[in-house]
């Protein structure tokens, strides 16, 4: 990505921050719950007999890799930023934290179950959005914060299935092709 296009994307966000008021921090919420429940359904599918996109070594390398990038990203913006938060307790606003990890694991669940169902992936993305919502409707973040946040955790689960993959040699057992004889379907065994 080209370095002018991103400092344009920080400086959009860190601008939607700037308008937000200082009110009281209204306390733990629903939101510190709900942001495991997308990647926890993952893995009670998966555990349950779900037929899933990748067997357990995949889906945990993956997972695992994925969740470094989004922490190493989330909190290295949080903490060299240093966005002071709408309710004035701290300095780590942007980006949501909260948000990232819904959002880290909705696409995890969408990764690996959209196949089965697409109102699976519906559900997670529903959550992570409620997630979200909550972190603004409690003023403990900014709609940029958020938007932030969920770009960090479905980009990071982007970045970490394809670094996993790369890291432990999988690859798809079906290969398509279209040629100009006809369609060739590779089946490795």
């Amino acid at each position: 990505m080209n370095t002018r296009l991103l400092t344009f994307i920080i400086a959009l966000m860190m601008s939607l921050n700037a308008s937000a008021q200082y009110e009281k921090y209204h306390g733990d919420g629903i939101d510190d719950y709900l942001r495991f429940v997308p990647i926890a359904s993952a893995y009670v599918l998966k555990a349950a007999g779900v037929e899933s996109q990748s067997p357990w070594k995949r889906l945990i390398v993956n997972t695992a890799t994925a969740f470094a990038i989004d922490a190493a990203f989330t909190y290295g913006l949080k903490y060299s930023i240093k966005s002071t938060r709408p309710d004035g307790t701290d300095r780590h606003s942007f980006p949501s934290g909260h948000t990232s990890f819904a959002f880290f694991g909705a696409a995890i669940l969408d990764k690996e179950f959209r196949e089965v169902s697409p109102w699976i992936s519906v559900a997670g993305y529903t959550v992570a959005t409620a997630t979200a919502i909550d972190r603004v409707r409690r003023n403990r973040h900014r709609w940029g914060d958020v938007f932030a946040g969920a770009a960090i955790g479905v980009l990071s689960v982007q970045a970490g299935y394809w670094l996993g993959d790369k890291m432990t040699g999988w690859k798809k057992n079906v290969d398509v092709a279209v040629g100009p004889t006809g369609l060739c379907v590779v089946v490795g065994l």
